[in-house]
């Protein structure tokens, strides 16, 4: 077994790797430059921290926010890594705690921000500790662009080529345009070496819908997932703190956040969230970079994203763990005209708006997607064979129509007005209604008054936000928001091309389906007393709960109920250090709460089927993953062993009938064994 794996085996409780991250870091430790491009949740953190227990030296870790850095510096402590971070958050005591262990060579990562890299001392500080490696997190932050664009991350080529060391730049999202720029800032142009392992997040669940009573949605999304933590984002401060009081008068335990709030009371905001279980943050974007929390369950945004980006980085906060997280997207034909304005009314130069529309218009199809989702999302960032049943569309297929002569007559109102007006007063001249401003301005007697009466009101506002959406209409700001038509639309318009419309989208919404379970109905109250038992831990050391364990960490407890150190070793995520600092305390709970939720096996006490009990419990143990060790963990419960123990069944067709199919082919053949033996 390699160095990198024996690590990642005993100090992170890993028996392998995920896809992708093997190769990353072999090349990394040989001292690679290396550029990779990996999926939230991907393990990136783990392609630069194994190679830095590798290497020699220090590896230093250029990271944009000190929150991030900060959780990322505690998750390794915990797991025995000797890291620390040089940031203006650290209290005299932290920071001489680092010089200490630089000093003495005992520290094998050092978290900086880019900000520090323009103090003169910065180079000749890290050159005297011996740095051996350089690893960028966030690398999109160095290119204008990427969606959270960082002047002081253009120091970091210059820093490369001073120390003469390898470059690791890691990002989740990043288009052909920001890579090239990504190579051009950090690696002098030189091509290093580029790991494209996907954006694929086959966990999220995602979804969209059209506005309809906003509020309404997003209360009911969290209601169908109370008590699972979550994030909602929205477009204004003054929005995040309505919805936050709406989401506690429903009974949530809600916070908002925003860049207006005072610093200290952001922190209390971020510090709750990243401790608790089950808090909903409300906020703008400004809640960003810095969630390093694995077990978020959903994300809703409460209106659209400005770019298909910004989307991707955002919801992908959500199970970054890889237990199963849901998402919903909520717009309307004012968020479309709200991002338009924005790029438009901005400062930057032609082709960057122009990018920065094309950039919305990938959201906006997204959005008004007639097929699967993540077939359309994965397309832009270049993927395709994509393999899906994890969105809206795919679980309930878009119903379509031909919507060209709708379109045709909607773009035939707007032009016949000169482009000079909004989707309401084109809507009133195709309904034939005769307003003052239509009489006023000769409207009625336009070839297209009233030739529209097929469709309400209701159904030409969802015909027009499909047709901003597809980038056929856009609000042009020097006409005061007025509609005009795109190059696209004219081959619809001259009856050259046709196109489909959703028809379900004008139809009331949906409330969604409630949120799946994590577990087993069986398992679920165990997992509910980990938790809590995680939380006073938490509680007790200041400690964010993940830092003791994730969320998928817990789940595999709850299916394989461990019954000694041996077995609680071989869950995933739990390495020797937290095995020594937890595993009693979780052990105590997995076999307290079998005895207090099953007191089948007192009941058997004194009886001749209190042994067989005991028999049966030891051989499904061994079964537990099936005869070779190697398939999905199954377990019965208490009251079913005991059954087992009372029953006796003497035939396979008898054992199959108390066990259930699954179960019977799993332990029925030996349960029968132990049955005949006892007599």
């Amino acid at each position: 077994m390699c160095a990198a794996a024996t690590f990642l085996r005993d100090v992170f409780g890993f028996d392998s790797f995920r896809p992708g991250q093997e190769e990353i870091v072999d090349a990394v430790t040989r001292g690679e430059n290396v550029l990779a491009i990996m999926p939230t949740g991907g393990g990136k953190s783990l392609c630069f921290q194994l190679p830095a227990l590798v290497r020699e030296g220090v590896t230093v870790v250029i990271s944009p926010l000190i929150a991030l850095m900060r959780d990322q510096v505690r998750a390794l402590r915990e797991v025995g890594v000797a890291a620390g971070a040089l940031t203006s958050g650290n209290t005299e005591e932290e920071t001489n705690e680092v010089w200490e262990a630089l000093d003495h060579g005992r520290l094998k990562l050092l978290y900086i921000a880019p900000e520090r890299l323009a103090s003169g001392a910065a180079l000749g500080m890290l050159r005297r500790i011996g740095v051996s490696l350089i690893a960028v997190d966030e690398a999109h932050c160095v290119s204008q662009w990427g969606h959270d664009f960082r002047p002081d991350y253009l120091r970091i080529g210059e820093l490369r080529q001073a120390l003469d060391v390898p470059l690791a730049a890691f990002t989740a999202t990043a288009d052909a345009e920001t890579r090239e720029e990504i190579v051009a800032r950090l690696f002098d142009g030189q091509a290093p070496s580029t790991f494209l392992h996907g954006f694929d997040r086959p966990n999220i669940h995602l979804a969209f819908a059209a506005k309809d009573s906003p509020r309404r949605q997003i209360l009911d999304f969290a209601a169908a997932r109370k008590g699972q933590s979550g994030i909602v984002y929205c477009g204004t401060r003054a929005k995040t703190e309505n919805l936050a009081k709406a989401l506690r008068d429903a009974g949530h335990l809600a916070l908002h956040y925003h860049g207006g709030m005072e610093a200290e009371d952001r922190r209390v905001t971020e510090t709750r969230f990243q401790r608790e279980d089950g808090l909903i943050v409300v906020a703008t974007v400004a809640f960003g970079m810095g969630v390093d929390k694995p077990d978020i369950r959903w994300v809703a945004h409460a209106d659209l994203p400005k770019s298909i980006e910004s989307y991707y980085q955002e919801i992908g906060r959500s199970g970054r763990d890889g237990a199963p997280a849901e998402t919903l997207t909520l717009f309307g034909p004012e968020d479309i005209r709200l991002r338009r304005s924005q790029i438009d009314e901005g400062l930057a130069p032609p082709e960057r708006r122009s990018a920065d529309h094309a950039r919305l218009n990938a959201l906006l199809g997204l959005a008004e997607a007639l097929h699967c989702r993540r077939e359309t999302l994965l397309g832009y960032f270049g993927e395709t064979n994509v393999t899906c049943g994890r969105c809206d569309l795919c679980e309930t297929p878009a119903d379509v129509f031909d919507g060209t002569t709708a379109v045709r007559k909607a773009l035939s109102a707007a032009l016949r007005t000169g482009e000079w007006f909004g989707s309401g007063h084109l809507i009133d001249i195709l309904l034939g209604i005769e307003t003052d401003k239509v009489r006023e301005r000769g409207h009625d007697s336009l070839p297209t008054y009233g030739v529209g009466t097929e469709y309400d009101r209701r159904q030409w506002q969802a015909v027009f936000r499909q047709m901003m959406g597809h980038d056929l209409l856009r609000p042009d700001p020097e006409r005061h928001g007025g509609l005009r038509m795109t190059d696209a639309a004219m081959p619809i318009l001259k009856g050259e091309a046709s196109i489909e419309l959703r028809r379900d989208t004008i139809r009331k919404a949906n409330h969604r389906p409630a949120a799946k379970e994590l577990v087993s109905e069986e398992d679920a109250p165990l997992l509910s007393a980990l938790k809590a038992k995680r939380r006073a831990l938490a509680e007790a050391t200041r400690a964010p709960a993940y830092i003791i364990f994730n969320d998928r960490t817990l789940i595999e407890m709850a299916e394989t109920r461990p019954t000694n150190l041996d077995e609680m070793a071989r869950v995933g995520g739990v390495g020797a250090k937290k095995l020594e600092s937890y595993g009693d305390a979780f052990l105590e709970v997995i076999n307290g709460e079998a005895a207090n939720l099953h007191p089948s096996r007192r009941k058997l006490a004194g009886r001749d089927s209190g042994p067989l009990y005991d028999k049966l419990l030891e051989v499904q143990a061994d079964l537990a993953r099936g005869p070779e060790g190697i398939d999905k963990p199954m377990s019965c419960s208490a009251s079913l062993l005991a059954k087992v123990a009372s029953a006796r069944p003497d035939d396979e067709w008898a054992m199959s009938r108390l066990l259930g199919d699954k179960r019977a082919e799993r332990f029925g053949a030996a349960f029968l064994d132990v049955l005949r033996e006892a007599g």
